[in-house]
C-alpha cells in the first residue's frame, strides 16, 4: 500500500472525466483505508435508540403540508442492477405489478399526486453509468413528467475498484467496464453538488426532497409527512419502521456515546462478534427505511462548509474484480451510505412509519407476493395489502433466485395468497393458473413437479 495506488486512481478518475470533488471524496475515503480504517461500530461504543416519535401520534397543520408539498422534490436512487437476481440491467425495469415496472409505477405514484394536489412535485433519478440509458427511453412515454425544466436524473460518479493486494486500481482486459463500480448510496450529496441539480432545485424554488430506493414502491408521495417535517425545523431525518424477527439484516440507528448523535449502523459496520447484537430486534426495536428527508438549503450550507467531502463513515466492502466469477482478481469497494449523513446533520430526528411505507423487491420471494391478490394497486398507485397480515413466502434458493427462473416457473401468474399465513416452497416446481394457497401452505419437493391449474394447497 503506497501513495502510488492513490495517485494512479486519481489519474484514471481524471481521464475518464469524473468530477474534482468526487475525487477529492475518493481520496479521503482511500487514505482511511490505507490506514486501516475498518467503519466498524462496536456495540460498546453505542446506545439503542428506543423513542423515535411516531407519525400516528403527529398533527400536521393542512396549510403547512400544503407549503411544503408544493416545495418538495421526489429523488429515487436507480443505479442498482439487482445482480443478486440474475438481472444485468435496471432492477427498476423488472415488471411487478399489473404489467407495470417499478419504474413506472414510481412516475405513476408522482403524477397521480400531482393530480390530486396541484403540487409541482418533479421526479429525478440517481442513474449509475449502467441504468441510465435504458431509465430514460422508458420515460420517454410520459412527456409530463419532467418539471420546471429540470432534468428526470442525475448521474451518479464512478470509482476504480481496487486491487486488494496493494489497493492499486484493478486492471480486468477481458471487460474493462468491470473495473469500475460506484460508490455507494452515499455518493448522492457529491452527485447532486457536482451534476448542478441541487442549485438548479433550490433556484427554482424548492426546499425539501423525499429520497428513497426506486426497489420500493411503499413511498408515495405524502404530504402529511412532508408537513411533519417542515415544522419539525430539522435538517434531515429518517424514516424508521418497528422490527420484527424478519428485519434483523436491515440497518438501525443508534445513539453514539461519545457525542449523543445519532448515527445508522449497517450489518458491513458490526463487527462479525457482535452480530447478535444487531440482530435482537428487543435490543434495537427500530430498523432504518432508507427513507430520507432532506433541507435543501441545510444541505447546500453542509456541503459548501466542507468543500464537498461530507465526511461520511467508510464502508469496505470485499468483492472479486467480475461478480459472477469468484475466482476473479479480488477486490475492494470504497463505499458509503447516503443515510449515514444523519451524524452529520446537526439536530437530525427520525420518526417511526407505518410499515406500508416500507415495501421492497430484495429477492423473488418479495416480486412473488406483491404480484399476488394479497396486494393491490390503488387510484395513488400505491400497493396497497388486501389482507391483515401479508404472509410469509419462502422459495427455494436452487429453483427461484434467478429471476429467469422465477418467471419460468410462474409464466401462468403468482399463485393466490390473500388466504395464506405463509406460503413455502421446496425443490422445483412450475405453476399452473389459479393456483389456491391456504393457511401455512407449504409444496415439498416429493409434491409434484407440475402443479395443476387450480390446484389448491393447505399446510
Amino acid at each position: 500500500m503506497t501513495a502510488d495506488g492513490l495517485t494512479a486512481a486519481q489519474q484514471k478518475m481524471r481521464e475518464e472525466g469524473v468530477a474534482q470533488t468526487a475525487i477529492d471524496v475518493f481520496s479521503d475515503f482511500y487514505t482511511q483505508l490505507e490506514q486501516g480504517v475498518t467503519g466498524t461500530i462496536p456495540e460498546d461504543t453505542i446506545s439503542p435508540y428506543l423513542d423515535p416519535p411516531s407519525l400516528a401520534d403527529v398533527t400536521v397543520d393542512p396549510q403547512v403540508a400544503k407549503d411544503a408539498f408544493d416545495k418538495l422534490v421526489v429523488i429515487d436512487l436507480n443505479g442498482g442492477l439487482g445482480t443478486s437476481m440474475g438481472l444485468d440491467r435496471a432492477k427498476s425495469l423488472l415488471t411487478v405489478r399489473d404489467g407495470k415496472s417499478f419504474l413506472q409505477i414510481l412516475a405513476e405514484q408522482v403524477l397521480a399526486a400531482r393530480k390530486a394536489t396541484g403540487a409541482r412535485l418533479p421526479l429525478v433519478l440517481m442513474n449509475s453509468f449502467r441504468t441510465r440509458e435504458d431509465t430514460l427511453a422508458v420515460l420517454e412515454q410520459y412527456p409530463d413528467l419532467a418539471v420546471d425544466g429540470l432534468p428526470l436524473d442525475f448521474l451518479q460518479n464512478k470509482e476504480p475498484k481496487l486491487r486488494a493486494d496493494d489497493l492499486s486500481p484493478v486492471t480486468w482486459d477481458a471487460d474493462p467496464s468491470l473495473e469500475w463500480c460506484p460508490p455507494g448510496h452515499g455518493d448522492i450529496y457529491t452527485a447532486l453538488l457536482t451534476s448542478g441539480l441541487l442549485q438548479q432545485l433550490l433556484d427554482a424554488g424548492f426546499r425539501y426532497a423525499s429520497v428513497s430506493n426506486s426497489d420500493n414502491l411503499g413511498t408515495v408521495p405524502d404530504p402529511q409527512l412532508a408537513g411533519w417535517f417542515a415544522a419539525s425545523g430539522a435538517p434531515y431525518a429518517a424514516e424508521l419502521c418497528r422490527r420484527t424477527a424478519a428485519d434483523r439484516k436491515g440497518g438501525h440507528l443508534a445513539v453514539r456515546k461519545s457525542d449523543g448523535r445519532l448515527i445508522l449502523r449497517d450489518t458491513a459496520q458490526t463487527p462479525a462478534e457482535e452480530m447478535d447484537f444487531f440482530t435482537d430486534e428487543h435490543r434495537h426495536p427500530f430498523f432504518h427505511t432508507n427513507n430520507l428527508w432532506w433541507d435543501l438549503e441545510k444541505l447546500a450550507e453542509i456541503l459548501e462548509r466542507r468543500g464537498g467531502v461530507m465526511g461520511l463513515p467508510l464502508i469496505r466492502n470485499e468483492k472479486t474484480v467480475d461478480p459472477a466469477d469468484k475466482t476473479s482478481t479480488p477486490v475492494l469497494q470504497i463505499e458509503s451510505a447516503m443515510g449515514a449523513a444523519i451524524e452529520i446533520f446537526e439536530g437530525a430526528t427520525a420518526i417511526v412509519v407505518d410499515r406500508s411505507r416500507f415495501l421492497p423487491v430484495k429477492a423473488t420471494s418479495d416480486l412473488l407476493l406483491i404480484r399476488s391478490d394479497a396486494y393491490a394497486l390503488d387510484e395513488r398507485m400505491a400497493l396497497v395489502k388486501q389482507v391483515e397480515n401479508a404472509p410469509l413466502v419462502t422459495l427455494d434458493a436452487d429453483h427461484y433466485k434467478l429471476v429467469d427462473d422465477f418467471e419460468e416457473r410462474f409464466a401462468k401468474g403468482a399463485p393466490s395468497l390473500k388466504d395464506a399465513a405463509s406460503f413455502t416452497v421446496e425443490g422445483d416446481h412450475r405453476f399452473g393458473a389459479g393456483v389456491i394457497a391456504r393457511g401455512e401452505a407449504v409444496v415439498t419437493a416429493q409434491d409434484p413437479a407440475e402443479i395443476p391449474a387450480g390446484t389448491v394447497i393447505e399446510g
